[in-house]
């Protein structure tokens, strides 16, 4: 089990925006898993794993690709209070699931 989150690499977030756009969609995606998933993945370490997207596109296409196959996700927009303008598509988690079903989708992005 794992959950990998994807951060976008083109709108130029400064280390500390990045890793709270992170933690964000970490958060948001776990609100929406089940509970025995949640559990299984807590049992294993709670693997998470962060990888780049180049575009919002990027982020778009892989959010709609994880709904389809029923895998819970959190897309954050940031809210504009300090380096981006409000709405900003930053993140997306993915998981907890298994680690089959995310690198399906998540298996060719490069590590952050």
């Amino acid at each position: 089990m794992k959950q990998v989150i994807a951060a976008r690499t083109d709108i130029g977030m400064g280390k500390g925006k990045l890793a709270a756009q992170v933690a964000h969609a970490a958060l948001n995606a776990y609100e929406f898993a089940d509970d025995r998933a949640v559990r299984q993945w807590k049992d294993e370490g709670q693997t998470k794993v962060v990888v780049k997207v180049g575009s919002e596109r990027e982020l778009y296409e892989l959010s709609e690709e994880a709904k389809r196959k029923g895998l819970p996700t959190g897309l954050i927009s940031d809210a504009g209070r300090t380096q981006l303008e409000p709405g900003t598509p930053t993140a997306l988690a993915i998981g907890p699931a298994p680690d089959a079903d995310v690198d399906q989708i998540t298996g060719d992005l490069s590590l952050f």
